[in-house]
């Protein structure tokens, strides 16, 4: 390759680093995303914030919700069910004992695997929404093919459970991009996201029921979307007594449904 050969060639290469530097950044400035959700925790009782995430404009825009009135001391049990891990028998009595509505966001491998389950949440009155049929970046996928994920789920449900309606959407891995809000608003959904986390996914990483106690008790707040996995071992154990300590605090748990002020 002569001199000029090269020249060119370097030429193109700039011009196509440039072209994909300058839609980056023109879809970061746009607030389009993707966008990975994150939030400034709650601590010592303050209240937790998305002001510094660069998306909560665009969650305002179509309706998403990562928190209740903030003026309430009203609290949201949701749990992410992509599989099951033997615990959520568990922690379905532990609700029912203490009478807690929650909502349960199940992915198409734990309808194909858990019918009874999923019946046993709707007969007791929790409320089952959609974590995406084959759990994707929904950033990542066409609004055809993130439709189809979607209807997937709620069809399969209903077919299991009877319930026929779903209108609440987690998108895997907190995920998301303006497109993905879009769509899923239009089929129905309200993206719900959460105020209230901790590292509990990691099932090799399990550290002791009191210590999943702490990590959600520190982080009540008014309004609280409680995010927890149901394949944690020690969710499953320290749920009793996180219950029982919201309720000291004054706290009530209560449905999405229920849910009336909403932030962002």
């Amino acid at each position: 390759m002569n001199k000029r050969s090269v020249l060119r060639v370097t030429s193109m290469i700039s011009l196509c680093l440039a072209v994909v530097l300058s839609c980056s950044i023109s879809a970061w400035a746009s607030g389009s995303g993707p966008f990975h959700f994150g939030f400034k925790r709650s601590v010592n009782g303050n209240l937790p914030s998305i002001d510094e995430e660069g998306f909560k404009e665009l969650l305002k825009k179509h309706g998403a919700v990562f928190m209740g009135d903030s003026t309430k001391k009203e609290l949201y049990m949701t749990f992410d069910n992509g599989y099951e891990n033997g615990f959520t028998a568990g922690i379905l009595d532990t609700l029912k004992a203490k009478q807690v509505p929650a909502t349960f966001f199940v992915t198409g491998h734990y309808v194909k695997t858990q019918a009874e389950l999923l019946k046993r949440m709707t007969a007791e009155g929790h409320i089952i929404g959609n974590h995406s049929w084959s759990h994707p970046d929904v950033s990542s996928i066409s609004g055809e093919k993130l439709k189809e994920e979607l209807e997937r789920v709620k069809t399969e449900v209903a077919n299991v459970t009877g319930q026929k309606e779903m209108k609440y959407l987690r998108t895997p891995r907190g995920i998301f991009n303006e497109r993905s809000l879009a769509v899923s608003k239009e089929l129905g959904y309200t993206n719900v996201f959460w105020s209230l986390a901790y590292k509990d996914w990691d099932v090799n990483a399990q550290r002791g029921s009191q210590y999943a106690f702490e990590k959600v008790t520190a982080q009540l707040h008014p309004g609280a979307v409680m995010l927890l996995h149901s394949i944690s071992s020690d969710n499953a154990e320290a749920l009793g007594r996180i219950i029982d300590e919201a309720r000291k605090q004054g706290y009530e748990f209560k449905s999405l449904d229920e849910m009336g002020t909403k932030a962002p």
